[in-house]
């Protein structure tokens, strides 16, 4: 039944529970040397890559599909000028099924893979939907799921099974007790033990010829990668902040001391340069300070006094662990607008080339980020006055302004910092709802609230919850949440750029648009939809709430996987898709 009723008042426990939780995400800065990793995943470096033509495919005759993949079969599409493969799951209809003229394509919430829509047999959206006849495909954006990068079939395959394998083995250790927290293979040390030597072994701590060479080396080596900027990660003003950051550290070696005001002057030119575009003269000039750096380095370690004694060494340890962090920013270099523009696009055409829709055209549903995509493609497309090659779409607990709604995820707001996104390049998000589920979920129930963000009471069977939080979040870059933190402020979710703000151009959409939301969501309640639907041209918008005032309520995952979805929610979806489909 689709009835009219508005979230409940978020308690303010929850509100100072989850702040501290994503207060906790500060240790994992690189200069705080902690031993909290990221979860499970394969960001393995490629050579030149091709286009791959054909699907790494999980039927009969291919029989060693990874693991943690329930669907009929598993492809590979290729993004132009990048080395990620992105994962795509497919499941065919039945033959008894009623034929349908258009592929449905299925997107995931941010830092979310496939098995949100593929739980089990008894709860599964995407067996529902491939059970009523259509085509179904899941995409798994870059940094999701079973996307890797690779330079050959044989790769991709390794790489995705090592995720799986991962992916099974944290969900394995959780219930067995252990923790969920442990090295994986994307955040190994950037600098082995032969780029970066130890220093102080003698009593003063003298470095040879050999090991200021490197330290030279690596220090120029990161000062060129500031003036790039990061291959365009860093805007001016973010690129200043972080070098500023490194430099601190080193003032702070040098603090009280003769050799201060020397490192004054060298930190303002090497800042000046900083500022200039790159050529070959400024590489030799950073060079040049920063071999003057490790000289004046040098000169207070030889000093007696004992506040230069392993001076090299601490310069040596502080400069790593400002590599760890660049590498980290370089590895999760992706926005909101790198899906939009880049991931979803690719997956549709692929989809088209393997389904030959005769109208060129895909039916797509989209969960929380996944509905938030789709929005902005309408928008973008409506702006540009291109076809947006969508028949219909249905959005799950999706919005594109939540400025007006008492939404949970206003709690990143503090990420919008850039001094904090960058000293926390990504959020960590599968590691800390493992590591938190058995708070969550055994007495004396500590975190048990975090279980009422994802579902509301009584909606879900504990085995499944337990399978989601284990086994379908992902790491989440600190650039990703910034561009969302966008639709918190006026105007709504903006492009990368801070000009292009995509509700303002919604109402030139013509597309149908069937847009659902949950009365308990605390991520996405049903005001912030309603914020969106307004925008939408009324004649093309069918806007449903579900759950009862005396329950069943629904909260932000229940709509897809809810133990009451499949008899209120999908049948709701596939009228209004196979209106549109026929």
């Amino acid at each position: 039944m689709c009835t009219l009723h508005f979230p409940v008042q978020m308690q303010s426990d929850i509100r100072t529970a989850l702040h501290v939780a994503f207060s906790s995400i500060g240790s994992l800065s690189p200069f705080r040397r902690s031993t909290l990793t990221l979860p499970p995943r394969c960001l393995r470096p490629a050579a030149s890559l091709g286009l791959l033509s054909r699907p790494f495919s999980t039927s009969a005759s291919l029989p060693d599909k990874p693991s943690i993949c329930t669907a009929d079969e598993l492809h590979y599409v290729s993004l132009p000028n990048s080395h990620w493969r992105l994962a795509l799951w497919r499941y065919h209809p039945p033959p008894q099924a009623t034929p349908r003229n258009h592929p449905l394509l299925l997107l995931s919430g941010v830092g979310t893979n496939a098995i949100g829509y593929d739980l089990s047999p008894e709860s599964s959206f995407a067996r529902y939907m491939s059970g009523q006849g259509f085509d179904t495909w899941i995409l798994e954006v870059r940094g999701a799921g079973l996307s890797v990068q690779g330079s050959n079939f044989k790769e991709i395959k390794e790489s995705a099974n090592a995720v799986s394998e991962q992916m099974e083995a944290v969900a394995k250790g959780v219930t067995n007790g252990m923790s969920p927290v442990q090295q994986p293979n994307n955040v190994s040390d950037t600098l082995s033990d032969s780029e970066i030597s130890h220093f102080g072994q003698d009593s003063i701590g003298i470095a040879t010829a050999w090991d200021e060479s490197k330290l030279v080396s690596k220090l120029t080596e990161i000062l060129m990668r500031l003036s790039e900027r990061l291959s365009g990660f860093l805007s001016d003003g973010q690129s200043r902040l972080i070098s500023a950051k490194l430099f601190d550290q080193i003032s702070n070696l040098l603090e009280g001391s003769q050799l201060s005001d020397r490192f004054e002057e060298v930190r303002a030119n090497l800042s000046n340069l900083l500022e200039k575009q790159q050529n070959s003269g400024i590489t030799s000039q950073i060079r040049d300070l920063s071999q003057r750096l490790v000289n004046i380095i040098e000169e207070g370690q030889r000093s007696v006094s004992p506040q230069f004694i392993d001076m090299q060494e601490r310069l040596s340890s502080t400069i790593e662990d400002f590599q760890k962090q660049l590498d980290l920013i370089v590895k999760y270099d992706w926005d909101f607008d790198h899906y939009l523009e880049e991931d979803v696009p690719a997956a549709m055409e692929y989809i088209r080339a393997h389904t030959k829709p005769k109208d060129g055209k895909l039916l797509a549903v989209g969960h929380s980020m996944g509905g938030i995509l789709l929005y902005a493609k309408l928008a973008r497309c409506g702006f540009e006055g291109r076809e947006p090659e969508l028949k219909a779409v249905v959005t799950l607990a999706s919005s594109l302004d939540y400025t007006s709604s008492s939404s949970t995820l206003k709690l990143l707001l503090p990420l919008a910092d850039p001094a904090l996104a960058l000293n926390v390049p990504v959020v960590p998000l599968g590691a800390m709802l493992a590591a938190a589920y058995p708070l969550s979920s055994r007495p004396p129930y500590v975190l048990a609230w975090l279980n009422n963000l994802i579902s509301a009471e009584d909606m879900m069977h504990p085995e499944l919850l337990k399978k989601l939080v284990l086994n379908n979040f992902c790491t989440i870059p600190a650039k990703l949440l910034l561009q969302l933190t966008s639709a918190f402020r006026e105007r709504g979710l903006c492009d990368r750029s801070g000009k292009f703000f995509f509700k303002d151009h919604l109402h030139k959409s013509n597309v149908p648009v069937l847009a659902i939301a949950g009365d308990q969501d605390l991520i996405c309640p049903p005001e912030a939809v309603e914020e969106t639907v307004k925008l939408l041209p009324r004649n093309l918008v069918t806007y449903k709430i579900f759950g009862e005032h005396q329950g069943p309520h629904y909260a932000h995952y229940d709509l897809v996987g809810g133990r009451l979805a499949v008899e209120q929610v999908y049948p709701c979806i596939i009228q209004f898709l196979s209106q549109h489909d026929d």
